[in-house]
């Protein structure tokens, strides 16, 4: 009788592997580290600002002086890079985004001076002309409201010219008009900066997740009711992200990249397992406030919230997360 119950047992147990944290951490598929990390930094004009962002509790515009001090900080705890995002005042905003390729601007600036201060980090520049337009668009627009595609290339080249001569490290156009990553590639080859690298948003879906950002740097009141659908991806689409995907490598694209995050996991797990490029994905900003919000109402735990979503991205396929919670999460990281 005794001989039959244990016949009966099962000779494979995973339990066994789940029993105990060391064998957890032996065994582990994934693991999160400090590298994977990349910090996106709103900037704006001044010296000694530090201005709150409501809808991104934590979150604030920074002067380039104190930004400084943050990167280091980062630097100094194993943060490979920092994303920067100008949110630039109002009157230097134009139809045509001119701002956006002035030599004396303020990403320019913050480029050179990072660069100064700081030369080991990787310096991620966004190349869009969102901040900088008054319509609040990535491109150009005609009368009809219409994305002016080639037009808007030409800006970009230039924008992203002004960001190699400042010293910039990797360019990231996030705009998801065709054909920019091939015209930025030629024009920076070009003029001699081959070792730029291009980190380019390949699969930009029209999400909703996007709003905290917009009022970041200031485009939210200006887009309009049609918003961006005309250019960012359908989020019903998978099959047209590798389409997209495979243009920029193409094009020439060194790295790519998902956003948002969270919702497009498996956008990630099917790019990564069809080219095998370096995959990044974005924690937007609206990933970001709800997982805030959550916690600040009791209802999440957000130290393990984070970890478990920034774990999720690793094991969908990313190679690197850009997330407001960088800060936290390489303190964490440290105590752990």
């Amino acid at each position: 009788m005794c001989s039959q119950r244990y016949s009966s047992f099962p000779s494979t147990r995973l339990r066994r592997l789940r029993s105990r944290e060391y064998i957890r951490r032996l065994v582990r598929e994934n693991n999160l580290l400090p590298s994977d990390m990349v910090a996106p930094m709103f900037l704006q004009e001044g010296k000694n600002v530090k201005e709150v962002i409501p809808s991104m509790p934590g979150v604030y515009r920074l002067s380039i002086d104190l930004a400084i001090q943050e990167i280091k900080a980062l630097s100094s705890k194993g943060v490979p890079a920092v994303a920067l995002f100008p949110s630039v005042p109002d009157r230097l905003k134009s139809s045509g985004g001119d701002e956006s390729y002035n030599s004396a601007g303020l990403i320019q600036n913050a480029i050179k001076r990072i660069k100064e201060v700081i030369p080991e980090i990787g310096i991620i520049s966004d190349v869009a002309l969102d901040p900088y337009t008054t319509h609040g668009h990535d491109g150009l627009i005609n009368e009809d409201g219409d994305i002016l595609n080639d037009e808007t290339i030409e800006i970009l080249v230039r924008q992203s010219i002004s960001q190699a001569e400042a010293g910039i490290d990797i360019i990231a156009p996030s705009d998801m008009m065709d054909g920019r990553v091939a015209a930025i590639r030629a024009a920076l080859d070009s003029r001699g900066f081959q070792e730029v690298k291009i980190l380019a948003y390949s699969a930009k879906y029209s999400s909703a997740f996007y709003g905290p950002f917009r009022d970041a740097i200031g485009s939210a009141k200006n887009i309009g009711p049609q918003g961006k659908k005309s250019y960012q991806m359908d989020p019903g689409n998978s099959r047209e992200a590798i389409r997209e995907v495979a243009l920029d490598i193409a094009e020439g694209a060194d790295m790519v990249m998902v956003k948002p995050g969270m919702p497009y996991l498996d956008i990630i797990t099917r790019i990564k397992e069809e080219f095998g490029m370096p995959t990044f994905a974005y924690q937007v900003s609206g990933e970001y406030s709800m997982i805030k919000a959550a916690s600040e109402n009791g209802w999440l735990d957000e130290k393990s919230a984070v970890l478990e979503s920034l774990l999720c991205f690793k094991r969908a396929g990313a190679d690197g997360v850009l997330s407001y919670f960088t800060k936290d999460v390489i303190d964490w990281l440290h105590e752990s």
